[in-house]
């Protein structure tokens, strides 16, 4: 296979909405713009989905339902393997297609692409184990038998920051359950989930299991595929802002519902904890995917006796990364996403300085083209500055320092978000009492990411609802029926 170049993998992909096994133009035509976040250059434009097509998807989804519901188990399993096995064979080319729209380095993409396809693998062995029971009543006079069948059909928004493990952790239970589905992916990184479509197509997946819908008008085109009756289960993985009016609009329908959501990970350094192992596992909690990620380590919760060595040691190690376009050789920091966002993060930082934080390497963004932002340490983050409560997004680390076990947890569960956080000890006591005591729907410990296919994803409180991956995931897909058997 040749070396992918960034002409040929745009080339590659189709720029039209995907209904029905068809690629199609958009009714009336409309298109928008796909950039490039390193430049801010347009890359390629894309098919804007009306009303009409969101419609249009919703109706092939319907339609394809039954027959897929229907469809062996092994042969849903099959097909997600066999997608999965190109998915790695191609990992090259997805992964320059991904940096260009998202702006991630090449290896944070390739890294994603691994992550991604194994949810296909895994769900290619979930489909066939999906299992009921049968018992007998305690008065002996009825079989009791229960079993699963999919929810229906399903309706999945997907964020910008993960282009493909975001969907693939939906798709993949979908498929593997027998529910037949419309993708809105994010409108800043459309390009990887229309590469996806073809892949899955090109596995065998019948003609309107996966329909893909590019829109840049995403309330006005979800919101009647939200309201139809038709549709059974709505997931989303985005702000907690906009998660809450998708929960109100499901409410008619009582939707099966499932969203992540926000996040405010803090990371807790114990006085007992090797802080060498806490930075290792502070570089990955903060960095991965340029600090635009959900799970991304938002406070650094030090204890008073280590925070001078451990700020000391993650300001040299970020102030180390190379800054520059994902797709140049050496690269460890791209882009933000848009100029939104890098503004947001300059916002933050320049509010916790104001406030008394100081800055311990980086702190502001990088001039010229594109949206870059500095790898940023800040010492001494006040309790009024705004990054301990809002999401950064961004590669930034804010220190916040404690005297006792009970004040650190104290600090952690000071938000209303709940989707992880991280702590590094020595101590095994602790362990469990700081698990135990963490607010949150996963936990590290000792260990800076925890992100895996075959473990339930998924927060509490604001954080949302809902679990993806493990054999937990497939279980959002699936409704439960009694059947009563008498003799």
């Amino acid at each position: 296979m040749s070396t992918p170049t960034e002409s040929s993998v745009l080339e590659s992909v189709h720029p039209q909405l995907f209904i029905g096994g068809q690629w199609r133009d958009a009714e009336g035509g409309g298109t928008f713009a796909v950039h490039d976040p390193s430049s801010g250059k347009a890359l390629v434009v894309v098919a804007d989905a009306s009303v009409a097509d969101g419609t249009a998807a919703l109706d092939a989804a319907v339609a394809a339902q039954s027959d897929w519901a229907a469809t062996p188990p092994r042969d849903r399993g099959e097909i997600l393997r066999s997608a999965f096995e190109t998915l790695t064979e191609r990992a090259d080319e997805l992964a320059l297609l991904m940096t260009l729209e998202m702006g991630k380095a090449i290896k944070e993409s390739k890294a994603e692409i691994t992550y991604g396809a194994e949810f296909f693998r895994w769900f290619s062995e979930e489909a066939v184990r999906v299992a009921g029971r049968y018992s007998t009543a305690p008065n002996g006079a009825t079989r009791l038998l229960t079993l699963k069948q999919p929810v229906g059909p399903c309706l999945m928004i997907t964020p910008w920051n993960f282009p493909l493990a975001m969907g693939t952790r939906k798709i993949g239970p979908a498929i593997a359950a027998g529910c037949t589905m419309v993708v809105k992916p994010a409108g800043l990184t459309p390009l990887t989930m229309l590469w996806l479509a073809q892949v899955l197509a090109d596995s065998g997946l019948p003609d309107g299991v996966l329909n893909v819908v590019t829109t840049s008008r995403t309330g006005e085109v979800m919101e009647p595929i939200i309201r139809d009756p038709r549709l059974r289960k709505l997931t989303f993985t985005g702000s907690t802002e906009v998660g809450r009016r998708l929960v109100e609009q499901s409410a008619d329908g009582l939707l099966r519902v499932s969203m992540e959501l926000g996040g405010n990970a803090p990371f807790l350094v114990f006085d007992d904890a090797d802080v060498d192992a806490a930075v290792d596992g502070a570089m990955l909690a903060k960095m991965r995917n340029i600090g635009e990620a959900c799970t991304a380590a938002n406070r650094f919760i030090v204890h008073e006796s280590v925070a001078a060595e451990f700020g000391e040691k993650l300001s040299k190690r970020m102030s180390s990364l190379v800054v520059g376009r994902g797709t140049d050789d050496g690269v460890d920091v791209g882009p933000l996403v848009e100029e939104k966002q890098r503004d947001k993060v300059a916002e933050l930082v320049d509010d916790a300085v104001t406030q008394g934080a100081t800055v311990l390497t980086g702190g502001s963004a990088v001039e010229g083209d594109g949206w870059f932002y500095q790898p940023t340490v800040l010492n001494e983050v006040p309790e009024g500055a705004r990054l301990r409560k809002e999401e950064i997004f961004g590669p930034v680390a804010p220190i916040i320092t404690f005297s006792d076990e009970e004040e650190g947890l104290t600090i952690a569960n000071d938000t209303e978000f709940g989707l992880v956080a991280y702590a590094f000890t020595r101590d095994l006591s602790r362990v469990v009492r700081v698990y135990e005591g963490l607010e949150t729907g996963m936990v590290g410990i000792n260990q800076g990411i925890v992100s895996n296919p075959a473990a339930p994803f998924g927060g509490v409180k604001a954080s949302g609802f809902g679990r993806e991956g493990g054999t937990e995931g497939i279980e959002e897909y699936l409704e439960t029926k009694y059947v009563g058997l008498a003799l």
